[in-house]
């Protein structure tokens, strides 16, 4: 061995080191996975740990104690915590941050609110059952929760730092509008380069596109008057409101995906008295940005034609949550996770819901920045309801995903 020959200078020191320390930092689809598998029971223990504390939107205690529990998790994986509250909602928006040493940012999100109110959980603990675990909001969306957590924990095992911030934000109010939590989605969005929302979706899939969700507002002024003797003094408000919303009944876009469906209305306060106001509201649901504008402008033209005369119609439009509509960032992750899923033999399914979830508060019209992917959650169904469930054949491939696509878009 004639080592003089060959020299080790500092800079071939230095190499060497980068490329063992770049060689440990691959891992294999099958090992990744292996690794996601492996983690499945600890993913178990949170998301138990989780359900069991009832946090519907607005029950404080609730809310308070999973907020901590959250905080502390985080610091134990090393991020920088902020919390901040989510007026007017209960709760804290919960922001932590990982500095790695790239030029990728990721933003993590979801909400740990549920629609069930306090005693759900007594009545229908945590449990698995077969292939599924059930329980109040397992799925949407402490399932999200516990996949963001241990997500984290992965890449921290593997030592991984490839990204430049990573950031996991929180928020309580999902399920009623995120109030206190969209202007938060909204700034950290802009700075990031990727966003992944941790809805669950109800089969192997990731979502490109939601829908945004509006308001409308229906209001007809008309005179009151004794009904009986003497109703043609009136001007029955009652009555152009039903004239109203029977011609107002398809302002939706089937080809568009637009709905609009009126779903409450109220008039009147004595039998014997014809009603001077009547009022109803609609529900729209809509993916293109421009159909707000649009469905406004087709219903105040259309309601210029009355029935009852000296009668007055004003109808208003309450933007909501935008949506997260098609955008070639969104495709673009999407054919992302179909490579990473078909790397270890699986296949997902790029989709849009019909649902309105945050991503539309983190998606940016017009701009290619950030790329917003919706539904990284666990696999379930039953939302809402006494049998919300999971599937727990999809938790392992689901961290592997999280992993797999945070990996590869750092490089």
């Amino acid at each position: 061995m004639q080592l003089s020959r060959f020299p080790f200078t500092a800079a071939t020191v230095l190499a060497l080191v980068v490329s063992a320390t770049v060689n440990a930092a691959d891992i294999t689809p099958q090992a990744l996975l292996a690794q996601a598998r492996a983690e499945q029971p600890a993913y178990l223990d949170t998301l138990k740990t989780l359900v069991s504390v009832d946090t519907g939107t607005g029950t404080k205690p609730g809310l308070d104690q999973v907020s901590a529990l959250l905080v502390k998790r985080l610091q134990d994986l090393g991020a920088s915590v902020e919390t901040s509250p989510a007026t007017p909602s209960a709760g804290d928006n919960i922001v932590g941050t990982f500095k790695g040493t790239g030029d990728k940012d990721f933003l993590l999100m979801v909400h740990y609110d549920t629609v069930f109110g306090p005693g759900t959980v007594a009545k229908r603990p945590f449990r698995t059952e077969g292939e599924r675990a059930y329980g109040p909001g397992v799925a949407d969306a402490k399932g999200g929760v516990a996949m963001i957590l241990h997500a984290v924990k992965l890449l921290q095992d593997q030592q991984f730092k490839d990204y430049g911030t990573l950031t996991v934000l929180f928020n309580p109010d999902e399920e009623m509008g995120s109030a206190g939590s969209k202007k938060i989605i909204a700034d950290l969005a802009r700075k990031h380069d990727y966003v992944f929302s941790y809805e669950p979706p109800d089969k192997d899939a990731v979502t490109v596109a939601t829908n945004g969700i509006n308001q409308l507002g229906l209001e007809v002024k008309g005179k009151s008057s004794h009904a009986g003797s003497a109703p043609e003094k009136g001007r029955n408000a009652l009555t152009e409101l039903a004239h109203q919303i029977v011609q107002l009944k398809d302002l939706g876009d089937p080809g568009k995906g637009t709905t609009v469906n009126w779903t409450m209305a109220q008039a009147g306060e004595k039998a014997n008295i014809i009603p001077d106001l009547a009022t109803a509201q609609a529900d729209m649901r809509y993916s293109d940005v421009t159909e707000s504008e649009r469905v406004l402008a087709d219903a105040k033209r259309i309601a210029q034609n009355k029935l009852i005369p000296e009668t007055e119609t004003v109808i208003t439009l309450h933007k909501g949550r935008p949506p997260l509509a098609k955008n070639d960032g969104s495709e673009s992750l999407a054919k992302t996770a179909q490579a990473l899923y078909g790397d270890i033999g699986l296949k997902v399914e790029p989709i849009a819901m019909r649902f309105g979830t945050d991503a539309g508060y983190a998606y940016v019209p017009g701009s290619a920045k950030p790329a917003v992917l919706e539904t990284m959650g666990v696999v379930g169904a039953g939302l809402h309801a006494e049998d919300e469930y999971i599937e727990l054949n999809s938790v392992a491939p689901r961290l592997y995903l999280s992993v797999a696509m945070i990996r590869k878009l750092s490089k």
